[in-house]
C-alpha cells in the first residue's frame, strides 16, 4: 500500500473533516474532546493530537531532537516551511518522520527527499483547495511506466481456457488498462472495456485481462497471477501516455472462453499473452488507440513493457529464470 496521509483537524471544523474523509485520508488528527464527533462522521482512524510533536527545524540541534523524540516512541511532524537539507539529515537516521504539506508540489517534494520521502504526510485546513488532488497523488499515483512498441509476430486460437475479468471500483478511460503477460519480463497493455459496439455496452470499470495463469503488474513493482486477485486488492493501471496509478479490485469473474495466444517482440525480447477470442478484448496500439484482438494482424505494433524475469511470490528477485 501507499504511504499514509493524515488530516489535522485542529481546531475542529465539521465541513473540513467531511472534505478530508470524502477525499480519502488515512486518519484524522484531532483534540481528544473531538475524537467522538469525527468518528460519527465516517469510519476512519482518529489520532489524538497529543501523541504528535509538531516541530520547525531552525538549528542543527533540532535535527537530533527530532531523531531522539522518534527513538523514544513519539510521532514527530516537521513544519512545511523547513529547508530540505535538515529533512535529508533526519531521514538518513530514521524513516518514521512526518511532514506538513499544503500543495501538490510540496507533497511531491516531501515524497522525493532522498528518493524515498518522509514516512507520512500531514495536511490541514490550508490544504483544502488541493486536498483531493494531494490524497489522489499519494494513494493512487504510481509514477511513470516505460512502454515500448512490440511488433506482433503470431496470433493463434488455442482452444478453451479460464479467463479472468478484473472489475475495478474505478471508471477507466480509453488507453488505460492492466499490464499482463505470460512472463513478468514482457507484459502487454490490455485496454479496459472503454469502447462500445453494436452488441455490447462499454464497461469502463472492467479489464478482460487474460488467462488465469498470467502475470499482472501491481503497485510497488510487484506482480500476481490473475487467479490470485480478489476484491480489495490493488492492481496497477497503466496509461498509453506512460503514466500509472492504482485501482482497487471490486470483483473477479472467471469463466471458460475460447482463447488466443498472441506473441510479440521488441529489439530481441519476445513475449506472449493469452486473451479471450472476442471483439471486446483490446490491446493498445502504438498510436495509443485500442485495437481489438479479432482485428489484430501480424506486423501490427502494440504497447508493451519489457523487464527482467525473476519473481518469487510477486517480488523481484535476482535469479536465472527463463519463461516462455
Amino acid at each position: 500500500m501507499s504511504r499514509k496521509i493524515f488530516f489535522k483537524a485542529v481546531p475542529f471544523d465539521k465541513s473540513m473533516v467531511t472534505l478530508a474523509l470524502e477525499s480519502g485520508v488515512d486518519a484524522v488528527i484531532a483534540k481528544k474532546e473531538d475524537l467522538e464527533k469525527i468518528s460519527a462522521l465516517g469510519r476512519t482512524e482518529v489520532l489524538d493530537v497529543d501523541g504528535f510533536s509538531f516541530m520547525n527545524i531552525k538549528r542543527k540541534e533540532d535535527e537530533q531532537a527530532v531523531v531522539d523524540l522518534i527513538s523514544s516512541g513519539k510521532k514527530v511532524v516537521i513544519s512545511r516551511d523547513v529547508e530540505i537539507i535538515p529533512v535529508e539529515n533526519i531521514l538518513a537516521q530514521t524513516p518514521d518522520v512526518g511532514m506538513e504539506v499544503d500543495s501538490v508540489s510540496g507533497l511531491e517534494t516531501a515524497m522525493g527527499i532522498l528518493e524515498k520521502g518522509v514516512g507520512y504526510l500531514v495536511v490541514d485546513k490550508a490544504s483544502a483547495p488541493e486536498l483531493k488532488a494531494m490524497v489522489s497523488k499519494v494513494k493512487q499515483d504510481q509514477g511513470g511506466v516505460d512502454l515500448v512498441s512490440g511488433k506482433i509476430t503470431a496470433i493463434s486460437p488455442i482452444g478453451l481456457g479460464h479467463r479472468v475479468c478484473v472489475d475495478t471500483i474505478s471508471l477507466l478511460k480509453t488507453g488505460q488498462g492492466m499490464l499482463v503477460g505470460n512472463s513478468s519480463a514482457f507484459t502487454f497493455l490490455v485496454n479496459a472495456e472503454t469502447e462500445s459496439n453494436p452488441y455490447v455496452a462499454a464497461r469502463p470499470f472492467r479489464i478482460n485481462a487474460g488467462a488465469v495463469h498470467s502475470y499482472a503488474c501491481l503497485p510497488q513493482d510487484r506482480t500476481a497471477y490473475l487467479e490470485e486477485l480478489s476484491p480489495g486488492r490493488e492492481v496497477l493501471i497503466a496509461t498509453s501516455e506512460g503514466g500509472s496509478f492504482s485501482a482497487v479490485v471490486g470483483r473477479i469473474k472467471t469463466e471458460i472462453r475460447p482463447m488466443l495466444l498472441i506473441s510479440a517482440e521488441f529489439e530481441g525480447s519476445t513475449g506472449s499473452i493469452v486473451l479471450q477470442n472476442a471483439e471486446t478484448i483490446r490491446l493498445v496500439g502504438s498510436d495509443r488507440q485500442p485495437v481489438s484482438v479479432v482485428q489484430l494482424k501480424v506486423g501490427d505494433e502494440v504497447l508493451c513493457k519489457t523487464d527482467q524475469a525473476g519473481r518469487h511470490f510477486g517480488m523481484r528477485i535476482q535469479e536465472d529464470i527463463r519463461e516462455k
